[in-house]
């Protein structure tokens, strides 16, 4: 483990305004959110904060909020977000010298919008290659020393046996000992065993087993029907 808990203060926060109006957005700022497994999976709905929780956190750790490595900071004009300047760690003790220096620092935030430009950045040639063949790209040559690495929807840009590839390269990271934070609309990525689940809705935050989450249910249900789902959107 790299972090231990994540946390920000805000005084007197507008409750009318984004991103303090999302439930869990609220609930991390009353709380702060442990991690208890080296790899941690935020799902929810679209709008239920969970891109915005993984973006606070790298910015917090001093990742670029455009993406890249922790060896790039800021390549773009764009600030920090509301939130992700207000994140701060409690640092696991293999995480402290992190934490306290950046040059010390390692680590990756990936995130689908922007992946192409951070990967060009990074001499992974996207260009040359398809969207999930960079992706993978990048889990393989960037993803091999401890740090924290966040993720942003990796699944977005990759087919099915590529997710069961990106497990593999999550599993070779934390055995080495790195942590990863992933928010993901996956029921593949997060059927990884041992990982800590967090479901993200109008409820706030709350931690769930695979075979209750939400997502589990709705892609059972639909690969075992798929007429029960279209019916009702298809004309």
């Amino acid at each position: 483990m790299i972090v231990e808990r994540a946390y920000a203060h805000v005084y007197d926060p507008d409750p009318d305004a984004w991103p303090w109006t999302v439930p869990g957005v609220r609930q991390f700022l009353a709380e702060g959110l442990r991690f208890r497994a080296p790899v941690t999976f935020l799902v929810g709905e679209n709008g239920s904060g969970k891109s915005t929780l993984v973006e606070a956190l790298a910015e917090g750790f001093g990742l670029d909020s455009y993406g890249g490595s922790a060896d790039w900071k800021y390549a773009t004009s764009r600030g920090k977000s509301v939130l992700g300047e207000r994140v701060r760690f409690d640092a696991a003790p293999r995480g402290r010298r992190m934490i306290g220096s950046r040059t010390a620092r390692k680590g990756f935030f990936l995130r689908a919008e922007t992946a192409l430009d951070a990967l060009e950045r990074e001499s992974l040639d996207p260009d040359s290659r398809s969207h999930g063949e960079g992706f993978l790209a990048a889990f393989r040559e960037k993803f091999t020393v401890p740090g924290l690495y966040v993720l942003d929807e990796p699944e977005a840009a990759l087919s099915f046996a590529s997710c069961l590839e990106l497990l593999g390269h999550i599993d070779q990271l934390v055995k080495a000992g790195g942590q990863v934070v992933c928010a993901t609309h996956s029921p593949l990525l997060t059927a990884l065993p041992g990982a800590d689940i967090v479901q993200l809705g109008e409820g706030g935050m709350e931690r769930v087993s695979w075979a209750d989450l939400e997502l589990v249910d709705h892609w059972r249900r639909y690969l075992a029907d798929p007429q029960a789902y279209l019916r009702h959107v298809l004309g």
